[in-house]
């Protein structure tokens, strides 16, 4: 089915929090659904365009699973609920935080503009699938940033339409927006969002396809006969999902905070100076600007001979605890998240606090992130299938072996943020280069004049040490008194 063929309900009603991620990352855990309605003037189809408001900054996306209803649910128990859904399909909860405060909770025009409820395209028979084997993703200009299954769920779909239907009958056509998972941000003109549900273990992996929603600027300003948008750095942390995405404390030329943005780029002929200098020359350069510990302790390559360059993406465990891996550890959980979604030339850094005790990453996700083109990864904890990961292509450094599973000692936690790896900070998009000698963590600021003078000292070392082969002594030569100084820029430098 298309879009064309979903019918205009009479009722959108959106589930606030129910995922595990998303309330991990909001800090708070509801104890039962709640729940607000969405207008349906607000439904879009996939390939429109949706505007965000003249005056406004904090349009933020939700990727979700729609469900439509088809018998009416009037009085049903959880049991009966699923039965009641006649399919699903990908929705994409728009809202303006800007107009929070002006709907006191309602929810009224923060996620009722028009346009703000995209779904879509096509449906997927609610018969044909297992209710918690859905899965929901994100992507923001072709980078995916959501992805969570049904399985990971506070509130199952059965409960929710048992719940609501102890007040209202849920008639055939209405939909229910179930929640959305971590990864909710801010997008801005020009950016295109798309939603994929899809059932990757049912017969013929059934999809939604993408729906795919382009977001333009409004030229019209809000009038003076109502509450106007406003923000505060609380709603910019929220709409962003962090302080630290949100750019707080830096801001465009109109006042408002800039949106993030990578002044960096680690490019082609950067990564190939940075591949030709040994790690120990780059630790010197750093150490005389003052970063003592970059150095990630502990870890050596699988394959002798290995190196590494490229940019950190993270991930996070946290010490094991029962009810913290049953919230954390099953589903799409932040572990296989990264792998996942690890780009091609990034390096996957774990933080393992050191635990060698048991695997942070077996043979399946080694492999995943070699398919998705990753320059490596790099763990202070053990691997599991050892020999099968070291047989693979894709570098790997860790505390060496370990046969037993995650959830010996570790919950996966969460993904793209500060970590300590072996006793050094990582930062998503920080440079992480590795040789036998072990892996270094370089902030991107520092990486030009850093590599620039890496090169020149080994240009040096090169020269002194065909100085020693030609039988001279190092007294003097190493380091180099004025003599040699002098002599070596005459013959280098001409």
């Amino acid at each position: 089915m298309t879009t064309d063929e979903i019918a205009t309900p009479g009722k959108i009603i959106a589930v606030h929090l129910n995922y595990r991620s998303r309330a991990a990352q909001r800090g708070r855990t509801p104890g039962a659904p709640s729940y607000f309605l969405k207008p349906a003037s607000s439904i879009a189809a996939t390939g429109d365009t949706l505007e965000r408001p003249a005056g406004t900054e904090l349009l933020a996306f939700e990727g979700e699973i729609a469900l439509v209803i088809g018998e009416p649910a009037r009085r049903v128990s959880p049991d009966e609920g699923w039965r009641h859904v006649a399919s699903v399909t990908a929705a994409d909860d728009f809202g303006l935080y800007d107009l929070r405060a002006a709907d006191k909770g309602s929810n009224v025009r923060s996620k009722g503009g028009d346009g703000f409820t995209p779904l879509g395209p096509s449906l997927i028979p609610a018969a044909s699938v297992d209710p918690a084997g859905l899965r929901v993703r994100t992507w923001v200009n072709g980078r995916l940033v959501q992805a969570d299954t049904s399985d990971t769920l506070l509130f199952p779909f059965g409960q929710l339409i048992a719940d609501l239907s102890q007040l209202m009958t849920l008639e055939t056509g209405d939909v229910i927006l179930t929640g959305t998972p971590a990864g909710s941000s801010v997008v801005v003109p020009g950016d295109v969002v798309e939603v994929e549900v899809d059932a990757p273990d049912a017969p013929g992996a059934p999809s939604s396809g993408r729906l795919v929603t382009t977001i333009t600027e409004g030229t019209v300003p809000f009038g003076d006969f109502g509450t106007k948008p406003a923000v505060d750095d609380l709603q910019r942390e929220e709409a962003w999902g962090s302080a630290e995405a949100a750019g707080l404390g830096a801001r465009d030329g109109a006042g408002a905070p800039a949106r993030p943005a990578e002044s960096f780029e680690l490019t082609d002929a950067l990564r190939e100076q940075l591949a030709g200098v040994a790690v120990a020359t780059l630790s010197v350069a750093l150490r005389k600007r003052g970063y003592h510990d970059i150095f990630i302790e502990g870890v050596s390559a699988n394959h002798a001979g290995d190196r590494i360059v490229g940019r950190a993406r993270t991930l996070r465990f946290v010490p094991f605890r029962p009810d913290l891996f049953q919230s954390h550890g099953g589903g799409f959980n932040a572990q296989k998240r990264a792998f996942d979604t690890v780009q091609p030339g990034e390096v996957l850094v774990v933080e393992a606090r050191g635990e060698r005790g048991t695997g942070t990453v077996g043979d399946v996700l080694a492999l995943r992130a070699q398919v998705r083109g990753a320059a490596g990864i790099v763990t202070d904890g053990g691997v599991r299938d050892f020999d099968a990961v070291r047989g693979f292509e894709i570098p790997v450094f860790s505390q060496g072996a370990h046969p037993s599973v995650l959830g010996r000692r570790h919950v996966p936690w969460e993904t793209d943020v500060t970590i300590a790896c072996g006793g050094a900070a990582v930062q998503p998009g920080d440079v992480i280069v590795g040789d036998g000698d072990g892996v270094i963590v370089i902030p991107p600021a520092l990486v030009e004049e850093v590599v620039a003078e890496a090169a020149a000292q080994e240009r040096e070392d090169a020269w002194v040490a065909e100085q020693v082969a030609a039988g001279a002594s190092v007294d003097g030569l190493f380091p180099m008194n004025a003599e040699w100084r002098a002599r070596y820029e005459a013959e280098v430098h001409g």
